[in-house]
């Protein structure tokens, strides 16, 4: 007997933490599971309805009857219902039926599948998610040893499903890009990439943000087994992986969590927390234990049994403001009479908390795009816990700077500098991502004004400044070759302008030596939270749109970053430095083989006893229209990855 208490109250568990808000790991209790049991092997079904009169398991084994397999209720919890039914096998569809409290009958996709029908069809699959032989212990033994503050992180972002097509039109699998996106992604030198969301979703048009299988990839690119392959294979090349991740709100599918059981369940039930309006979609009740069990499940899910590296966290603002979006009238403050939304920032302190707890080296971003304070900072202070937030009034400033006809941004100078105001108040990714080259923004080489070749000259000053500045980096695929169409989900990326323009086809290489030049070299990387990595030379030369600034490593290595966005070049100008000697230019985006007019042939320069820009000595240059240069003082180079002296004979210019 006291056995059998045991064994009930070991089975309780999972459930106590679940109504708790505490259980982690509701993927290995809920859901539909292998099993075996006297009746023979089969799988195991269990479910959260509460306010549902019946649950059945319907699928293609029982014909959809809603009577055949009828599930009972957990005996410990009436709100959980379970069913063993033998001998369905791997990839059969199931739903479950569900009698809601008035009577009507509906018919839902398991919350906690982990695989499901190919859109348009929505039905759920079963899968086994064990068997997968991982080859990445070395690539986690070596995070391990890092510091992901002072470690270099550029990340590709990715749309999986359009970064490039079949010849007919059909997606690339899960294994056609281990194939050929983990190669490109190495061969051009990134650290990491982010996928746009993978998790299940019905609308293509929504690129994965309206998600309905929070614990499934999407099977229009494979199985799961496919997509560990997939990230095992970026690890296997050095590459960190990062998912889009979506806990701020659901759609409204008949079939995905839209009030489950007949009424709101997984959504708020109070009027002004239900929706998120202007997107047509509801909004997780984060005030309820069991959808925080969810969400952080959810989380920890993929990090365990995907290998992941990191979330970029979606929508966070409009988590954490109740009236975010809404008018007057249209929502109620919290009881401390603010726009705060308590629950919700209770929340993303449980997940951060919970994601290193298990995962330590987890990378946890931020999509948070106020001005918000501590985002990055504990919760124990009053933070958010985050360890890193893209910084969206950045990338607003610099997209609206450089879009401008050179003969105005003297008068908008400030965007160009402002950032560095509040650079260290967070651990900030610089982020040029999906949503800024779609809608009529125009694509990144786009938004630059001028002739063609002044566009591409354009791109590349931008991209040279943003691999300098302060931050870690986030590009969105297509930037790189420069294609001048927006973005498109409905089709592959255009590579073959990099394979038949010449300038498409020298941008690519030298974003390829650029990003190679950043992880290469600390100073571009390893002291990202003070002023003692960053030193301003020239923050107020609006007259002739240029500024420069000192990057540096821990040891005091400096690179000397000079970024011209005039549209002249600027002669006989003094640089000026802290000290006299020879500076060679080791990195310069107006160099011929980046389709730049290699007006600088005099690689070694000599600093002079002129003052300029506050400081004692300065280095005269021709400073080509359009540009970014990297120069280093020779008798102190600066320090490579592995902790060697740079070498100051030749310049770094590929």
């Amino acid at each position: 007997m006291a056995e059998k208490k045991y064994k009930e109250s070991e089975a309780n568990f999972p459930l106590y933490l679940f109504h708790e808000g505490t259980n982690r790991n509701i993927y290995e209790y809920f859901g539909a599971h292998p099993e075996k049991s006297g009746d023979g092997e089969g799988y195991i079904f269990r479910v959260w309805a509460p306010h549902a009169q019946r649950v059945s398991v319907v699928g293609d084994f029982n014909g959809w009857d809603e009577n055949s397999n009828v599930m009972h209720r957990v005996a410990t919890d009436h709100e959980v219902f379970e069913l063993f039914i033998a001998g369905l096998k791997q990839y059969d569809n199931y739903k479950y039926c569900i009698t809601t409290a008035n009577g009507n009958h509906i018919l839902k996709a398991d919350p906690i599948a982990f695989h499901a029908e190919t859109a348009p069809e929505t039905a759920s699959k079963l899968y086994d998610l064990s068997g997968y032989r991982w080859n990445d212990k070395q690539y986690f033994e070596e995070l391990s040893q890092k510091n992901v503050y002072s470690s270099p992180m550029n990340t590709y972002e990715v749309n999986l499903l359009s970064w490039k097509r079949h010849a007919d039109g059909n997606f690339l699998s899960y294994r056609d890009l281990a194939k050929e996106l983990v190669p490109y992604v190495k061969e051009m030198g990134y650290t990491h990439v982010e996928f746009m969301p993978v998790t299940e979703f019905p609308f293509e048009g929504s690129w994965g943000y309206q998600v309905t299988g929070y614990f499934a990839v999407t099977s229009r690119l494979g199985t799961p087994h496919d997509f560990m392959y997939l990230v095992d294979s970026f690890h296997k090349a050095g590459i960190g992986v990062i998912l889009d991740w979506v806990p701020a709100h659901f759609p409204k599918d008949a079939h995905g969590l839209y009030e489950f059981d007949g009424q709101p369940l997984y959504e708020s039930s109070q009027w002004d927390r239900m929706e998120h309006k202007s997107w047509g979609t509801r909004r997780f009740d984060y005030g309820r234990n069991e959808i925080l069990s969810f969400l952080i499940s959810s989380a920890c899910f993929f990090f365990e049994k995907y290998h992941i590296d990191g979330l970029r966290v979606d929508a966070v603002a409009s988590m954490l403001y109740l009236d975010y979006d809404k008018r007057d009238g249209e929502w109620q403050p919290n009881i401390y009479g603010e726009n705060k939304n308590l629950e919700a920032i209770a929340f993303l302190r449980k997940l951060n908390e919970a994601v290193f707890l298990r995962f330590p080296y987890a990378l946890m971003i931020a999509e948070e795009s106020t001005a918000w304070g501590l985002v990055t900072k504990p919760g124990s202070v009053g933070g958010l816990g985050f360890n890193f937030k893209w910084n969206m009034g950045w990338m607003n400033d610099m997209l609206s700077y450089t879009s401008l006809n050179p003969f105005f941004r003297m008068n908008n100078h400030n965007k160009l500098t402002f950032s560095m105001m509040y650079a260290f108040s967070e651990n900030y990714v610089l982020p040029i991502s999906h949503d800024e080259v779609v809608h009529g923004k125009c694509s990144l080489i786009n938004k630059m004004p001028g002739t063609y070749e002044e566009k591409f000259a354009g791109v590349r000053a931008f991209l040279g400044y943003m691999m300098a500045h302060p931050g870690k980096k986030l590009n969105f695929m297509g930037y790189e070759f420069g294609q001048f169409k927006e973005w498109d989900y409905h089709e592959g990326l255009e590579f073959f302008l990099r394979d038949q323009y010449e300038l498409h086809g020298k941008l690519s290489e030298y974003n390829r030596a650029l990003n190679e030049y950043y992880k290469a070299t600390p100073a571009m990387y390893e002291v990202e939270d003070s002023w003692a990595g960053f030193e301003w030379l020239a923050a107020d030369d609006a007259d002739r749109n240029i500024v420069s600034f000192i990057r540096r490593d821990k040891n005091g290595g400096e690179v000397i970053v000079l970024a011209s966005f005039s549209g002249a070049d600027a002669t006989d100008y003094l640089l000026g430095v802290n000290k006299r000697g020879k500076y060679r230019i080791v990195f310069s985006s107006d160099d011929t083989k980046f389709g730049g007019e290699g007006k600088l042939n005099k690689k070694v320069l000599t600093a002079v006893k002129r003052p300029s820009h506050g400081k004692e000595y300065s280095v005269p240059i021709d400073v080509p229209k359009l540009c970014c240069l990297y120069l280093v003082r020779e008798d102190t180079p600066s320090r490579t990855k592995s902790g060697k002296k740079a070498q100051t004979d030749k310049g770094i210019t590929a």
